[in-house]
């Protein structure tokens, strides 16, 4: 029997299962760039003499405590019955890769409490408060899911102000036409300039099946033609492999996203920008257990930004301390 290993950590789940993902139902047009008849794997052209700076924008967040808010004063929620609201911390930042090397050129962290209690207010603690973030939640069931897709909305919105304070501050080698990569979706950043959102696992087949097989064909750096999907919001998208162990026929593939204002020249510069430049950064995997996908700055970002979070322990207990006086 012959058999080959993912690299992806398995406590990850993996990087692709195209067997278990559903075939996506939302309009997808494969003839952006070319015809469907022509798909074929579109190798890395020759990199540009310069070595152009990169920008790659991440966000982590953590649960410091889940807590029960008492909302029976307000007469809205019947005697006895508590509501749920947890208490989050979140970070977003920006690190420059260029020739000198890695840099971080900001990061900011906050500090949440998101729940759906009427009578929830601010949780101050030493140095810090945790912000009263009201979270409209459908029913009980959907409280959990509401509370977090709160804090992952107000992660998103930080880390919409870190890229465009980092444009606008025009230092450390952030000007504008530096290409933006950000960890995860376009959605909601579509408007940032020269921006690609970076896809790291796949949760849907967008492709016919008979196109999958181009990606399957892909060598390292190379790419699928541009394709464009419509949801509820429409964006460029195209697939790359990064440089990787041979494995499964996915294995080291991930799918770039760029705005539906650009024009297709535009797409297409972003996407050979993206064979030229990304491949340099791929992790390895006897230093990342989800590599190659996990970019190196992306990696190297985000312990910067965990550690920035404060100690997990030390706001647990300032949590508990404050219980007793908010009122």
């Amino acid at each position: 029997m012959r058999f080959s290993v993912d690299s992806w950590d398995p406590s990850y789940d993996s990087g692709v299962e195209l067997e278990a993902l559903p075939q996506s139902e939302v309009q997808v047009d494969t003839t952006i760039e070319v015809s469907t008849a022509k798909w074929a794997p579109i190798p890395a052209s020759q990199p540009d003499a310069q070595r152009r700076d990169l920008l790659f924008v991440d966000g982590v967040r953590r649960i410091d405590a889940r807590v029960w808010i008492d909302d029976a004063a307000t007469g809205v929620i019947e005697a006895g019955r508590s509501v749920a609201g947890i208490c989050a911390s979140y970070a977003a930042g920006v690190v420059c890769c260029c020739q000198h090397g890695a840099h971080l050129i900001s990061s900011e962290v906050r500090r949440g409490l998101f729940t759906a209690a009427v009578t929830g207010t601010h949780i101050p603690i030493a140095g810090s408060t945790y912000v009263f973030h009201r979270v409209v939640a459908g029913s009980d069931v959907a409280v959990a899911a509401a509370l977090s897709n709160a804090v992952q909305r107000a992660l998103t919105d930080l880390e919409i102000v870190a890229a465009v304070q980092t444009r606008a501050a025009g230092s450390h080698g952030a000007v504008a036409d530096n290409l933006l990569i950000i960890d995860g979706p376009l959605r909601d950043r579509a408007h940032l300039p020269r921006a690609l959102g970076y896809v790291k696992t796949h949760q849907a087949q967008y492709l016919p099946p008979e196109l999958n097989s181009v990606v399957a064909e892909l060598e390292t750096a190379a790419r699928t033609p541009i394709f464009a999907i419509a949801t509820g919001w429409q964006r460029y998208s195209w697939y790359l492999r990064l440089p990787c162990t041979p494995a499964g026929p996915w294995a080291g593939v991930v799918r770039l996203e760029a705005a539906p204002t650009l024009d297709l020249s535009e797409a297409v510069a972003l996407a050979n920008a993206s064979q030229q430049l990304l491949a340099r950064f791929a992790s390895v995997e006897y230093k990342d257990s989800r590599a190659p996908q996990n970019l190196v700055p992306i990696a190297g970002l985000e312990r910067q930004l965990r550690h920035r979070l404060g100690d997990a322990s030390r706001l647990y207990r300032e949590i508990r301390s404050a219980a007793p006086f908010i009122s």
